[in-house]
């Protein structure tokens, strides 16, 4: 859309912006259908809606309670949304190639986006769905019309390959824990499957909102950048709200009964967010994310017994207690378990001290054509640094794990997180571009 094609925002959207920006963080803002209601033009997504948009829903933490289900979690703050936030139950996340040689072109296409997640992440529709030009298509596809926010968080990438020679200019921002990953034994990873220029994370406690957003930045992105590949995730496979019940993976077992918690701010900082003097200064207050997706062998899993099962992991698989322990929590003897048991070697005191935030979710792709599911994990992994943090746990568990008999990583991409949207006139990604 040129801004041209911009509509105003009227004064009733603005009042229903200003209505949600008074809200306290984890608020129920306005629907997306009250809000059409109230303003009939719908919002400006450039200019106009950068300037006027929700900004943060209340200054509170995103750490909103898992409860509140239909409140909006504030989009503006030191640190992206989606990471430390209470891990919502659905996921929809995109890589992008962009496609665009134009710098500025892609500059306008990122500053274009975070208007866009503004407002979907507010629970606001992104631009007219009735009232525009009827010879043209409406500017939200209106799929989320009446739907509440659903904790939306939006969360951006930069991918490897936008930092190479002769594309941006940004060859020499690209930051050392930016790695390619080596290739793992057991790898069997799918190309068309892996990698991307961007990427976003859509995270919501409704599908059909978390779907909504990835299509309209992909709609809005036309020309300019193309879906590599997606994936829909159900079932949150780790918890960043430990005093809440621990979730369970396809295999059965609870899985991140050890994983940072979002409110542990010395942890976050010491295993998650890049400090001021790890160098690439632009991604101060972001993190590194890892995403794998992996494939679990479900038929020969469901014919393992029980015993052999909870070997491997290393804890039960009803209460979830670490083997010679009665609890879930109760911390683990690792030289009581197996040698190649997943817990042992998965532990930071296996690993150095190495830690990551997950924040994964299960994934049921239809079947191979072999009558077998095409089931397993899409891992999503945070950290402070990738070479201490999924790549020194990953080489021993790739060589090790008795898991291993069982899964299999079938894609992988890596990317830099920049740090969080500071007000209305910041944007993704704004730092590396400067």
């Amino acid at each position: 859309m040129t801004d041209a094609q911009e509509p105003k925002v009227s004064e009733a959207q603005e009042s229903a912006q200003e209505s949600a920006q008074e809200s306290t963080g984890g608020a129920t803002a306005p629907s997306r259908r009250s809000v059409l209601g109230w303003g009939g033009a719908g919002l400006a997504l450039g200019a106009a809606a950068a300037g006027g948009a929700v900004a943060a829903l209340g200054g509170g933490s995103d750490i909103a309670p898992a409860a509140s289900a239909g409140a909006a979690v504030p989009f503006h703050g030191e640190h992206q949304a989606g990471i430390a936030s209470a891990v919502q139950d659905r996921l929809h996340f995109a890589a992008f190639d962009v496609k665009t040689k134009d710098r500025e072109e892609l500059v306008k296409l990122l500053k274009d986006w975070t208007a866009a997640a503004r407002l979907m992440t507010a629970g606001l529709p992104v631009g007219d769905v009735f009232e525009g030009v009827p010879e043209a298509p409406p500017t939200d596809t209106g799929e989320a019309l009446g739907l509440k926010p659903s904790r939306l968080t939006l969360t951006f990438g930069v991918g490897p390959g936008l930092f190479a020679k002769d594309r941006f200019g940004l060859e020499g921002k690209r930051p050392e824990a930016l790695v390619d990953l080596e290739a793992f034994p057991g790898d069997n990873l799918d190309q068309a499957r892996s990698g991307g220029d961007l990427c976003v994370q859509a995270c919501a406690d409704d599908p059909q909102v978390a779907v909504h957003a990835i299509r309209q930045l992909a709609r809005i992105g036309f020309g300019k950048v193309a879906v590599r590949w997606s994936q829909l995730g159900f079932g949150k496979t780790s918890s960043t709200t430990p005093d809440e019940q621990t979730p369970r993976n396809m295999m059965g077992f609870k899985d991140g009964t050890r994983n940072i918690s979002g409110t542990d701010t010395a942890a976050l900082d010491k295993h998650v967010w890049v400090g001021a003097g790890d160098g690439s200064d632009w991604m101060t207050g972001g993190s590194y994310l890892v995403a794998r997706r992996i494939r679990m062998h479900i038929e020969t899993w469901d014919r393992t017994s029980l015993r052999e099962q909870e070997d491997i992991f290393g804890r039960d698989k009803g209460e979830g207690a670490p083997v010679g322990k009665s609890k879930e929590r109760d911390e683990p003897f690792l030289k009581a378990m197996k040698p190649d048991s997943h817990v042992r070697l998965a532990h930071p005191d296996s690993n150095d001290g190495a830690t990551i935030l997950r924040r994964g979710y299960s994934f049921t792709d239809g079947t191979d054509g072999l009558g077998r599911l095409d089931a397993g994990l899409f891992f999503l992994a945070y950290q402070r640094d990738v070479r201490k943090g999924f790549v020194a746990i990953q080489r021993r568990l790739s060589k090790n794990d008795a898991l291993n008999e069982y899964i299999q990583h079938v894609g992988s991409a890596v990317f830099a997180v920049p740090p969080g949207v500071r007000d209305k006139d910041d944007w993704w990604g704004r730092a590396l571009f400067a």
